[in-house]
């Protein structure tokens, strides 16, 4: 459970920003939306292969 303490007059909207920013980085959405279907481990495996070597190329183009 995500606790957000109001500060003493803070705006509600820079709460309810600070709720989504950490809501966010707990990658919640993330899953579930992963969970939707199944994916093989086969698949899973070359989909972060080839992730690994597209950020790869990336570095290298900055050199």
């Amino acid at each position: 459970m995500i606790v957000i303490p109001i500060k003493e007059g803070e705006n509600i909207e820079r709460a309810l920003k600070r709720f989504k920013r950490k809501f966010e980085k707990t990658g919640t959405v993330k899953e579930l939306r992963g969970r939707k279907h199944f994916v093989k481990p086969s698949i899973r495996r070359r989909e972060e292969v080839k992730k690994a070597i597209y950020i790869e190329q990336l570095h290298r183009e900055e050199d």
